[in-house]
């Protein structure tokens, strides 16, 4: 048996594998730019085990002809309602650079009203309470898609695609503008377990700004560095859902 397809979906939530009745729920969270689609191979090699839920923000794909959001607040409280409903089921967070952030204060809202998440994981962005000085986001659009291809996390063809470019600038922007604005509010430090992901090159997060996700939690806490940088997931696939394979069968 299945679980049900009409739980947890929406406007914001793509469900692309249904995983087996009372399997623990994971929630994948994209990238500044990024799509629910980015986490396809997740859902494919995990459905088996979790019914994986993964998140579409507003101004691309399906949803392009909506308004982008640039707010992580505002991206957070949509999904914190989303998930809500959920409460009971085992659940894990999983977001990447912009999406760690997200997921992060989605889980401060899910404590907040006694629904924790059984494990939180961060992968490729700094502690929120860390601070850069960052202004991409005010660029024009050649230095926005020099730092995206300085990323290595976009097909060069798209990035040579003007129709493309001209097309989802728009949602990077609006992504960019999330999470170089975000200014973490103190508050009680979550209680799941945070485990941090980081890639050793990764121009955007130093050892020091991973190692201070610890603070952020009052439950258990792991970092893992992996070669590579701000997409080093692409090439540690493996090992990474091996690591979520671990929290999702936590009891």
């Amino acid at each position: 048996m299945t679980a049900d397809t009409t739980v947890g979906t929406s406007d914001w939530i793509r469900r692309f594998h249904p995983g087996p009745q009372g399997a623990p729920t994971l929630v994948c969270l994209p990238h500044a730019g990024g799509s629910a689609s980015y986490f396809f191979p997740v859902s494919r090699r995990l459905s088996s085990m979790a019914d994986v839920l993964a998140v579409q923000y507003p101004g691309r794909q399906d949803r392009r002809h909506e308004p982008c959001v640039d707010s992580v607040a505002t991206l957070a409280d949509a999904l914190a309602g989303e998930l809500l409903p959920l409460r009971g089921r085992p659940l894990v967070l999983f977001g990447h650079s912009l999406g760690a952030t997200v997921a992060f204060e989605v889980a401060r809202r899910l404590e907040a009203e006694d629904a924790p998440p059984r494990a939180l994981f961060a992968s490729g962005r700094r502690a929120p309470s860390t601070v850069r000085d960052e202004r991409v986001h005010l660029k024009d659009d050649d230095a926005l898609i020099a730092d995206i291809a300085r990323l290595d996390g976009t097909d060069t063809q798209v990035l040579g695609d003007e129709e493309i470019m001209r097309m989802i600038l728009p949602a990077i922007r609006a992504d960019y503008r999330a999470a170089e604005t975000y200014r973490y509010l103190p508050g009680p430090a979550l209680t799941c377990p945070v485990t941090v992901l980081t890639g050793d090159a990764d121009p955007h997060v130093t050892a020091e700004e991973a190692h201070a996700w610890r603070r952020h939690t009052s439950g258990a806490f792991e970092l893992k560095v992996f070669p590579g940088g701000h997409f080093f997931l692409n090439s540690h696939a493996p090992a990474v859902m091996s690591l979520i394979e671990t929290a999702l069968r936590a009891r």
